[in-house]
């Protein structure tokens, strides 16, 4: 005999899918698919405030207290990152930073042009980067004449455009695929710094997965080997929840920008609903950031970071 199913009926199904999602991503399992669910912590804090509403509008109490946990249970992770910090790291120069994962098969170079006629910032980051792109951009060395790119065909080239000189720059082959990390240094008034760019690929099988860590994890040697500040930049392919990525900032001695700044999400552009945040900004100590914020589209399915930082 069929049954029909009711409003009530999906709403307690995306309840208990919401409370078993939100619960077993808050546990520090090395399973690579829940890693993968908890990317979406908060989707996870949208969808379970929203169900606690109806289902306590309801007068369905069961349902709605073990919401009302969960809410606080993801509130806990999403919310702190919207409590600012009393950064005292920083000094009296300033630098801004733009990083854009462009897309590599994205032909809108003058929606990047214009951002960065607008935003100004003093180096720009670039990742997906093709000979197409380092072609369409060609004009952006007038006023960033310190350039350096190493594109690749696929998704995992990379650029550097700067209006300050590099003390040095280079890029190395990040293990185990070989995709270009950028190392740079540069004297930023009187401070000199050292910043990173990488790209790791993304963690869909379980192959990739360990690909992706084996990169991030790579970036922990370049930080400790730098006798400087550091900054690291990228499309991590990891959201800030990603026990991986947190335990990378961890041995890295890094914080992340976004702390105080809020969720920030960066990806997909084409899925709103969906966005997570996946392009990241790490300092070290005796760095402030002083702004961090998300810039328009430039036609990826990323959207840009400004990075503003006191040294």
């Amino acid at each position: 005999m069929r049954r029909n199913v009711s409003i009530l009926g999906l709403l307690q199904a995306a309840a208990v899918l919401t409370v078993l999602f939100s619960v077993l991503t808050a546990i520090d399992l090395p399973n690579h698919i829940i890693q993968l669910l908890s990317h979406f912590r908060l989707q996870y804090f949208v969808v379970s405030v929203l169900l606690f509403l109806i289902f306590a509008a309801m007068f369905h109490y069961s349902y709605a207290g073990a919401l009302l946990l969960t809410a606080l249970l993801n509130g806990f992770f999403v919310l702190s990152w919207y409590v600012p910090l009393d950064d005292e790291r920083g000094g009296s120069e300033k630098l801004i930073l733009l990083h854009a994962n462009v897309l590599s098969n994205n032909d809108k170079y003058q929606n990047l042009i214009d951002l960065v006629d607008a935003e100004q910032p003093d180096m720009i980051f670039l990742q997906e980067v093709t000979d197409d792109w380092v072609a369409g951009l060609a004009s952006l060395q007038k006023n960033y004449p310190f350039t350096y790119a190493e594109p690749r065909t696929g998704n995992f080239g990379i650029a550097v455009y700067s209006r300050i000189p590099f003390d040095s720059i280079k890029h190395v082959d990040s293990p185990p695929l070989n995709y270009p990390t950028i190392i740079a240094t540069a004297t930023v008034g009187s401070e000199k710094l050292t910043l990173i760019s990488t790209h790791p690929t993304i963690p869909l099988g379980k192959s990739q997965f360990s690909a992706r860590n084996q990169q991030l994890e790579s970036i922990v040697d370049l930080v400790q080997a730098a006798t400087t500040p550091v900054v690291v930049l990228g499309d991590l392919n990891a959201t800030v929840w990603d026990r991986h990525l947190v335990n990378v900032i961890r041995s890295s001695g890094l914080s992340s920008a976004r702390r105080g700044f809020g969720v920030l999400p960066t990806w997909p552009t084409y899925m709103p609903i969906a966005m997570i945040p996946i392009d990241h900004a790490m300092v070290s100590e005796g760095i402030a950031v002083t702004d961090m914020t998300t810039a328009k589209s430039i036609g990826s399915d990323h959207l840009p970071l400004i990075v503003t930082l006191s040294l």
